[in-house]
């Protein structure tokens, strides 16, 4: 009976009238945390004993003897003369539970439990709605706990959340402040490398007008610096690009020796070498004006004998160039005034016909350091690129060809090219160039595009205006050229 009750109890299986069902009680699943063992159901049915006895409970004398025996035998187990004092021969109640206590023998202190249990259950009813009251009780106060708990690891977790997010936020910040700090100190440096130039050009530009100028001069130092930027990070991709390739080779190279020798004639792996570009250091002004014919010559020192050295000498002239300077480039509105302003001379407009590419040659000036260029076109865009020359022009005459492409003038140099040994091959002297801008399609007839190169040394720009995309429009194109001292 007492093993009923204990299950009973741990189901908390009440009068449906009464109380509702254990699964409703224990809605965090709490029931396996409480589950009373014989034991502590022995010490609530001993404490219920206790303060119902003579209220609730009205036991028979022998059952009373029985139960004050049951809880001797848990206390204190078998009898025996020195577990309990000497009773009177008088003391008939005395006399009475210690025989009780000796007819138990030897029950096991769990079984006295047990008895005591299932005693209090046959002669009090009220005792199991207690029993469930009490474990009712205990699932709530473990649910409490389980929830406190579960409060207490939210506010642990969202604590370190925000913390991580404060410390987060501050090395955002402090990224930021960073970055911040190298711009400006990037801008400073490029401002002040460019103060001049762009000083003189605002001045050219913007006569008399000091707002208008300084507003120029923040638009230059703007595009100037978002142009140096940019060349920073194809450089940086540059770079891993030529790292990823060097790996890929080495890859290569382990792969070709365990599968054998290289074949004779057969190029070893490597990743092709790209010379990089050094940074634009500075941005001439517009200081004086290239015009559109012949310009006073200036003293040119004699090549013709430097032309006769053949071939290994063009290639050792090519291996002592210096680095080509990135080129600056940035746009202006103003398109419209640029524009009416050149009308007036013929020598700035030309027509690019359908197909066809305009080179204009601009050698370098021997009283300048820096070129300047401005264009813009009518209606469409128009390619645009430039190259530079390593030959001294005999004069410093500005030059306009046109071909039917960009790549007809190399054509024909190839279809040229005979096979007579007598005659030689004077291709072989070519002076080489060097690629500051590729050909790229601008919106010139948006924005007057404008650019400016610091000189490499002496040679020749080629100014390449490109319509070979174009099979039925002509393009009519403005353009100015200046050099700086």
């Amino acid at each position: 009976m007492a093993d009923n009750l204990a299950k009973n109890v741990s189901q908390l299986l009440i009068d449906e009238n009464k109380v509702v069902s254990s699964d409703k009680l224990d809605m965090n699943n709490c029931a396996s945390d409480v589950e009373i063992t014989q034991e502590e159901l022995y010490r609530l049915a001993l404490h219920f004993y206790k303060d119902q006895d003579g209220k609730g409970l009205h036991p028979s004398y022998k059952d009373k003897l029985k139960m004050v025996a049951l809880t001797k035998q848990v206390t204190h187990g078998k009898y025996s003369p020195g577990s309990s004092p000497d009773v009177g021969f008088l003391d008939v109640v005395g006399n009475d539970r210690k025989q009780m206590w000796i007819s138990l023998g030897d029950m096991s202190k769990e079984a006295a439990m047990k008895e005591f249990v299932s005693m209090l259950q046959a002669l009090c009813p009220q005792f199991t709605p207690y029993l469930q009251a009490q474990k009712a009780e205990r699932v709530e106060r473990a649910r409490k706990r389980q929830e406190e708990e579960e409060q207490r690891r939210r506010d642990d977790e969202e604590a370190a959340r925000r913390s991580q997010e404060e410390e987060a936020g501050r090395q955002l910040q402090a990224e930021k402040h960073r970055q911040l700090e190298q711009e400006r100190q990037i801008r400073a440096a490029l401002n002040q490398q460019t103060a001049i130039q762009f000083k003189q050009y605002a001045a050219q530009q913007c006569p008399g007008n000091s707002k208008q100028q300084e507003e120029l001069i923040v638009q230059l130092q703007e595009q100037h610096f978002q142009q140096y930027m940019q060349q920073v990070y194809q450089q940086q991709l540059l770079h891993q690009q030529q790292q990823y390739q060097q790996l890929q080779a080495m890859q290569a190279a382990q792969q070709q020796q365990s599968n054998g020798p290289t074949p004779i004639g057969s190029p070893p792996p490597g990743p092709t070498q790209q010379n990089l570009t050094s940074l634009p250091t500075s941005v001439p002004a517009a200081v004086n004006h290239l015009q559109n014919g012949p310009v006073a010559p200036p003293s040119v020192a004699q090549t013709n004998g430097n032309q006769e050295n053949g071939e290994d000498s063009t290639k050792d002239h090519e291996d002592d160039l210096p680095p080509i300077a990135a080129a600056s480039m940035w746009t202006k509105k103003e398109v419209k005034e640029f524009k009416d302003t050149l009308k007036k001379d013929k020598d700035s407009v030309i027509k690019v016909g359908s197909g066809e590419t305009v080179t204009v040659r601009v050698p370098t000036h021997e009283d300048g350091s820096c070129l300047f260029w401005e264009f813009a076109t009518d209606y469409y865009d128009i390619g645009f690129g430039v190259y530079f020359e390593w030959t001294i022009a005999p004069s410093n005459t500005v030059s306009v060809h046109v071909s039917e492409s960009s790549d007809e003038e190399e054509l024909e140099e190839e279809e040229g090219k005979g096979n007579d040994v007598e005659k030689g091959d004077k291709q072989d002297n070519k002076p080489p160039v060097d690629e500051i801008i590729p050909v790229y399609r601008r919106d010139s007839h948006e924005e007057v595009y404008c650019g400016s190169h610091a000189y490499p040394g002496r040679g020749v720009y080629l100014l390449k205006f490109d319509n070979s995309y174009s099979l039925w429009r002509s393009k009519t194109l403005y353009y100015r050229v200046f050099y700086s001292r």
